[in-house]
């Protein structure tokens, strides 16, 4: 096995048994056993679990981040570009949910560094994605009587609340369900025509 492949076997087992049994529970020769590696390897690695369960929210949070500045700067139409970045962060949760699972039930036992350092990645993805909200209400685009925090968590709501419901094996395709929840975020920023 190359690096890549030994961290990457690493990862995928204790994001599995993460998911399964919980952080606490399962024990660094779980992970090595499941990974079909030694603990020399795993530690070759990873300093210790914490900087596994850390790694593998620092990968779900890069490549949202990356791919949240690849949209942007192709820009385009606000509700376009809102749109695609609404699509993108939720097919990336549905294609990461058990890394979703592990996130909001472990994340309080990362050290407190590593949690602040998950909390600014996360601030940084929201202020990112809370400047489009603002461009198209610059624009007229997007309704103004919603404070800017609310409409951001109301979106991020939905995400969080994905690994609850949504299962690969349901009715509904992952593009399905990523389409239909932007387009109903969407419809609520747009504003309400005036009586007359």
């Amino acid at each position: 096995m190359t690096r890549g492949d030994v961290a990457g076997s690493i990862t995928r087992a204790a994001v599995e048994l993460f998911a399964a049994q919980g952080y606490a529970p399962t024990s660094v020769a779980q992970i090595v056993a499941a990974a079909g590696v030694t603990k020399g390897a795993m530690y070759h690695y990873f300093q210790s679990k914490d900087d596994l369960l850390f790694g593998i929210y620092d990968r779900i949070l890069a490549l949202q981040q990356e791919r949240l500045d690849a949209i942007v700067e192709r820009g385009g139409d606000v509700e376009d570009v809102l749109r695609a970045v609404c699509e993108d962060v939720l097919m990336t949760s549905i294609e990461h949910l058990d890394e979703g699972i592990v996130f909001f039930q472990s994340q309080h036992l990362l050290s407190p560094e590593r949690r602040a350092e998950v909390a600014r990645r996360r601030r940084s993805y929201h202020d990112a994605f809370a400047a489009i909200l603002r461009r198209g209400r610059t624009e007229g685009r997007f309704r103004s009587d919603v404070p800017e925090a609310l409409l951001v968590a109301h979106f991020f709501s939905d995400v969080h609340y994905l690994a609850q419901w949504y299962s690969p094996e349901g009715p509904q395709s992952a593009d399905t369900v990523a389409g239909e929840l932007a387009e109903l975020y969407l419809a609520s920023l747009r504003p309400t025509p005036a009586v007359e």
